[in-house]
C-alpha cells in the first residue's frame, strides 16, 4: 500500500513538484529559526526588549556565533545622539518606525526605507527631536567599534556582547539566561 500524504492522497499520485525533499540535510546544519510577527512592533511584549542604554533597547532575532553577525530590532525612545561608531563589516537596515540619520551624511533613514553601511565607515547616529520612537531592523556583520570624535576606540559591541546583555536581561526578568539560546545559530 502507498504511503498517504498529509492531504490524504497517495504520494504516488502527487505532483513531483509538490513532494517534499526525501534526502538528508547536511550534517551539523542548525535548525531553522522562525519568529512570528516581527513587523508587529507596536504589539511586542515589553519583556522581549533587552535594555542597552537609557531609552535604547533591542529585540534579538538571530545571533550567528560561528560567523560573527547578528540581526536585531533596535528601538530608541529618546532623541539626540545615540552613538558614534565604526563598522568592521557591512550593515544593512530596514527602518520600521520613525527616522534617523548620521551627522556625516545628508540622507535620512525613514520608515519603510532600506540602507546599507559599508565596512570601515565611521558615523554618528542621531534620532531627531520630533521622533518619539525609532525602530530599525539591523543585520550587523562584524562589530561596532564605539569611538570618540578623533576615532579613538572606547568600546566594542559584537554578537557576543549582545548575547551577554540578552542573557543577563532574560535571567533578571525570570525567563532564564537560556532563553537567548533559541536565537543562537
Amino acid at each position: 500500500m502507498s504511503p498517504t500524504a498529509a492531504n490524504g492522497s497517495s504520494n504516488a499520485t502527487l505532483d513531483p513538484k509538490k513532494q517534499p525533499f526525501k534526502g538528508q540535510q547536511p550534517y551539523g546544519m542548525p535548525d531553522d529559526l522562525v519568529i512570528p510577527k516581527i513587523m508587529d512592533v507596536d504589539n511586542t511584549d515589553e519583556k522581549f526588549w533587552v535594555p542597552q542604554a537609557p531609552g535604547v533597547h533591542f529585540r534579538p532575532l538571530l545571533f550567528n556565533t560561528s560567523q560573527g553577525w547578528f540581526v536585531n530590532i533596535l528601538r530608541v525612545r529618546k532623541s539626540g545622539i545615540l552613538s558614534r561608531h565604526q563598522h568592521t563589516g557591512p550593515v544593512t537596515a530596514v527602518t520600521l518606525k520613525g527616522r534617523w540619520h548620521y551627522l556625516e551624511h545628508d540622507w535620512w533613514a525613514e520608515e519603510g526605507g532600506f540602507s546599507m553601511e559599508p565596512p570601515g565607515e565611521t558615523h554618528t547616529l542621531e534620532v531627531p527631536e520630533d521622533c518619539q520612537e525609532m525602530m530599525t531592523l539591523f543585520h550587523v556583520i562584524g562589530a561596532y567599534v564605539y569611538v570618540d570624535p578623533d576615532g579613538k576606540a572606547e568600546a566594542v559591541e559584537d554578537v557576543f556582547s549582545k548575547i551577554r546583555l540578552a542573557r543577563k536581561h532574560y535571567e533578571e526578568i525570570g525567563l532564564g539566561a537560556g532563553y537567548v539560546d533559541q536565537f543562537i545559530r
